[in-house]
């Protein structure tokens, strides 16, 4: 045996511990590494299992905290599909092959498209082949589709720019990639292949009324006042930096959808700021909500302060210019913040303008070009209300939105009507 009489005591100890850690398995020791032999005391009269102790800093120590994940929205999702190739025929026998499994998007209610990417992380959906014939089955089977379910609202675009189609309904189904032919005697009896390309999955929301309006307006505001949402609320602009929806709830059990999007800026037709990727949403809604701020709006020490005429009159510009069929949906004006002085004034004045074809036509001429639209909204209706502090307005402005959208959907509906009665 090794005699350890001639050694110092340093030496000795070094070599106790690297026995002991011969002699006990590293489960048991859970220190992991020798070169952190310093970070623990060594214990020279105790047995081996209890050799190395942390130190109490060590004990103590609190476990960092993880970082929360922010949570993005997806209105859009490219997605990469291939249809299944068909399969083998043989020609001397006339065998036919069976046909590639086609790829299928079907729309589903609870479905969105953040779930679509986090459960099919590589966003590839492939069909399998089709079966080949075979001496004793001279035709071959045909595969299932592969099913890909998506939300409701979203436009399918080929890679070539074209809408392929929409799904709206619950069970909708767009076929996106068909699977090639089985091999038969058109084609040589070799199986065709299955189309392949890439798709993008736009979603355009679905609601009965969007709200419109610049930053710092009071639409957050009013969303919660108005249904169960609860948006970010701040004293500050663009809070809302993605879409929020909410729900109206009546006494007749009747419910409407409502679409908070984020504020629009001026320019925001041309791709300026946050606003101009969310105007798609309201392209769906049956009622544009105005939510403009009664005394004026200014986005910062660098843009001008506008008034409430003037914020109308370019929300007005920024849609028509987007699109200038969203000009002819139907709208209501909420003027917000009539808790503040001189609101009544003020609203009275908002509602004289748009109460008279002529009044209107001269407050243009008067505002800055950049602020004339060529196609002005018609309002249904016009309401003063407090987000915050008149629950009563918030009220008027439910059964309001309520009696806009169920006079013109009996006006869309009205020629149908008529011409069953005119057949009938």
């Amino acid at each position: 045996m090794f005699d350890r009489s001639g050694l110092d005591a340093g030496t000795r100890t070094i070599m106790e511990v690297l026995f002991c850690w011969r002699s006990i398995s590293i489960g048991r020791l859970q220190i992991g590494r020798i070169p952190n032999i310093q970070r623990y005391m060594v214990l020279r009269d105790t047995p081996c299992r209890n050799l190395f102790v942390p130190l109490r800093e060590k004990e103590n120590r609190k476990p960092k905290p993880r970082k929360k994940q922010l949570s993005h929205f997806f209105d859009s999702l490219r997605v990469h599909v291939k249809g299944g190739t068909g399969g083998q025929g043989i020609p001397h026998k006339g065998g036919i092959g069976g046909q590639g499994g086609d790829v299928v998007m079907v729309g589903e209610k609870d479905m969105t498209l953040k779930k679509l990417a986090n459960k099919f992380p590589s966003k590839r959906f492939a069909a399998e082949k089709g079966g080949d014939s075979r001496f004793f089955c001279l035709i071959g089977e045909s595969v299932p589709p592969v099913v890909v379910n998506i939300p409701l609202g979203v436009s399918i675009i080929s890679n070539k720019g074209h809408k392929m189609g929409e799904i709206n309904k619950d069970g909708e189904k767009v076929v996106v990639a068909r699977g090639g032919s089985g091999g038969a005697e058109h084609n040589g009896f070799a199986g065709e292949k299955g189309e392949t390309q890439t798709v993008t999955l736009d979603l355009k929301l679905i609601a009965d009324v969007g709200f419109v309006g610049f930053p710092n307006a009071g639409k957050s505001s009013l969303l919660k006042a108005i249904s169960k949402a609860r948006p970010t609320i701040a004293a500050y602009p663009f809070t809302t930096i993605r879409p929020n929806v909410g729900i109206i709830e009546y006494r007749d059990f009747r419910t409407i959808s409502l679409a908070d999007l984020p504020g629009l800026i001026e320019g925001a037709h041309s791709n300026s700021g946050m606003g101009h990727k969310f105007l798609k949403h309201v392209e769906r809604t049956k009622l544009l909500l105005f939510v403009v701020d009664l005394h004026g709006f200014q986005l910062g020490p660098k843009y001008p302060f506008r008034s409430a005429l003037e914020t109308i009159l370019l929300l007005n510009r920024e849609l028509e210019l987007y699109r200038s069929d969203l000009t002819e949906k139907p709208a209501v004006l909420a003027l917000n913040k009539t808790d503040l002085p001189d609101s009544f004034t003020k609203l009275l004045e908002i509602q004289d303008i748009y109460g008279s074809k002529e009044n209107l036509e001269l407050a243009i001429k008067k505002m800055p070009h950049t602020c004339r639209p060529e196609k002005l909204i018609r309002f249904d209706r016009i309401v003063g209300i407090s987000a915050t502090q008149d629950k009563d307005s918030v009220n008027i402005l439910k059964d309001v939105i309520r009696d806009v959208i169920d006079v013109n959907d009996d006006l869309r509906n009205y020629p149908i009507v008529n011409e069953r009665l005119e057949a009938g």
